[in-house]
This record gives C-alpha cells, structure tokens and sequence, in this order.
C-alpha cells in the first residue's frame, strides 16, 4: 500500500491505513483503527481505539476522534472539533478509587456521508450526524442532526438546510428548496429533506 505517515506521529502497528492516505506531524491513531483511501489526518489530530474512517475524510489539526466513532465516506472534521464518548464522564467512582477502563461503557458519535463538523464544535455522544450535514464552528451537538441540515449554537440547533456543495439552500416553493450554486432541487417533508435532483447515473440509464 502507498500512504504517508510522518515521523513524529504514532500510528499503532494494527491501525489500517488506506492507499493515499497522508498523517501528519504528532498525530496519534491507536490500536485496531482503521482509515480508508485518500484520507488526511492533520497534526496533532487523534484518533481513537477501533474508530471506523471511510474514503476521502479530512481530519484537520488537533481534532479528537474517541472510540467508538464511526466516519463515513467523505467526512470533514475541522480543526480542534471532538467527538466524545462517555455520557457521565468521572475521573473516580463514587468511593474515590479511580475509574478503570471497564467501568464504564464507550458510546459513540456516528458522521454519516459528506458531513462537515467545523472547527472547535464538539458533539456530544451518542449523536448521529446525517448525510451532508454541516455543524458550524463552535457548535455544541447534543441531539442528532438530520442529513442536510445546518445546525449552529450552543446548543445546536437547525438554522437551515445546506446541499451537497455546503452552500446554504434557498427556498423554492412549498416544500422545495434549491442550491443557488449548482441548482439541485430538494424536497422537504415531515421534517426531512431528501434529493429530488437525478443523479447522473439515472440519468444516463433512463
């Protein structure tokens, strides 16, 4: 396999790393990790024990990735976000022993296919991040987020709806919205938005 990984950064010998995947400086991926092709990890970033990376996702610097996350294809995680993993985080149990690894129960922060978590936003596990959904910079995620929705806040909330290209959606009749970049076409219902837009491959089939 073809894939850069710098000298000061510490990839655990049982991580996979994906074809054209690049670490770099102080990084830190531990044991049982696995990162599919063409990724980037940025400096200082971490990424946990067993975490679960798809193709083409951009960890940017001093991002923090705790197990059990998983990052769907495409993925973009800005810098210093965190997705954490403890719901009642303790550093002692009650009698003031200090907690073990098997005291407590990892849950987990799932970012499904194209979504964006800007910098310094922490969501909060477990949540789900929806497809091609966008967290903006400095966001609190405590509850999950729809696929192409925009959320902003502390703690977040939907201010919009984003397309595939991040630009912000603009209304286009009842229940219609459109990207004023690229001109696909959306439809919302109860609460939902999906894809009204052929893709090129229906296209070229039809």
């Amino acid at each position: 396999m073809s894939y850069r990984i710098q000298e000061s950064a510490q990839v655990d010998p049982t991580a996979s790393i994906g074809d054209g995947t690049a670490v770099w400086e102080l990084a830190q991926i531990r044991e049982h990790a696995s990162l599919g092709s063409g990724c980037v990890v940025g400096r200082g970033a971490y990424i946990g024990t067993g975490v679960r990376i798809g193709d083409n996702v951009k960890i940017q610097n001093l991002a923090l990735v705790y197990e059990p996350a998983t990052l769907a294809d495409g993925v973009f995680v800005g810098p210093a976000a965190v997705f954490t993993n403890d719901r009642q985080p303790r550093a002692v149990a009650p009698d003031g022993t200090i907690k073990r690894a098997a005291d407590w129960e990892p849950v987990g922060v799932d970012a499904a296919e194209g979504a964006s978590i800007g910098a310094r936003a922490v969501c909060v596990a477990p949540v789900r991040i929806g497809r091609w959904a966008m967290v903006a910079a400095g966001a609190v995620v405590t509850k999950d987020v729809p696929d192409f929705a925009l959320v902003m806040g502390v703690p977040a909330r939907q201010a919009g709806w984003v397309g595939r290209t991040g630009a912000r959606l603009e209304q286009d009749g009842d229940g219609r919205w459109r990207c004023p970049e690229t001109g696909a076409q959306y439809l919302e219902a109860d609460g939902e938005l999906s894809e009204s837009t052929p893709s090129k491959a229906n296209e070229e089939s039809a």
